[in-house]
């Protein structure tokens, strides 16, 4: 199944489908879960916007690669540029939609690219590495530091977050990336992910959340 934007209506968004730009370590007790420092400046990577696909109807992992790891995070998606370091109300004014997202990590291939002190692409930005159900609007959320995450599989917590403990909350951390490099409408950002990841497993049933707010449900492939 192709992926393109959409809201929990079912509306399609308009933007094209944009960067996947991520960060890092972003929780300080999933940094500590990896024996990862905590880092001092944001940690950003990017994954091309062809590695996204639809929650709904389940979605493949590559077994053949070593362990596929999950990270749910919170996405944020942007209806409008931003560059230059722009202020809080352009970042909250650009922000288009919420949803509870999977960044999928070949975790071995990830480990001996570390261990070599190479990029990360080939273990973050495969065919299927961000998994994305719809967005809700973005007035759902009257404050971005307050917005909760949380992933189960076969009927069992597995992560359990919120945007209260991010290292970089939302606003600052996405005036940072656009001070970085310019984002587009229709960009996806991934604010990080809290502790508790671990490997994915061909028939695992998946439940994603923005508690009290959405809700999804999806197995693997």
């Amino acid at each position: 199944m192709s992926y393109q934007h959409q809201y929990v209506d079912g509306t399609r968004i308009h933007f094209p489908v944009g960067k996947v730009v991520c960060i890092g370590r972003n929780y300080a007790e999933h940094a500590k879960e990896l024996n990862n420092p905590v880092p001092t400046e944001p940690l950003l990577f990017i994954k091309p916007g062809s590695c996204i696909v639809p929650l709904e109807g389940g979605f493949k992992i590559p077994t053949e690669r070593g362990s596929v790891h999950y990270e749910a995070e919170i996405a944020v998606l942007l209806g409008k540029p931003l560059s230059a370091r722009p202020t809080a109300q352009e970042v909250l004014d650009a922000i288009s939609g919420y949803a509870p997202a999977l960044d999928l990590t070949l975790r071995d291939v990830q480990a001996k690219l570390k261990e070599k002190g190479l990029p990360w692409e080939i273990a973050k930005c495969f065919d299927g590495a961000c998994v994305l159900p719809p967005f809700v609007t973005s007035d759902q959320f009257a404050d971005t530091t307050d917005i909760g995450i949380r992933l189960s599989i076969n009927g069992q917590v597995r992560q359990d977050g919120n945007s209260n403990l991010m290292l970089n909350p939302i606003v600052p951390i996405i005036q940072y990336m656009a001070g970085c490099f310019s984002l587009q409408a229709g960009d996806v950002i991934l604010t990080g992910t809290p502790a508790g990841v671990g490997p994915l497993n061909v028939g695992d049933a998946l439940v994603l959340e923005l508690p009290g707010v959405s809700q999804f449900s999806g197995e693997v492939r």
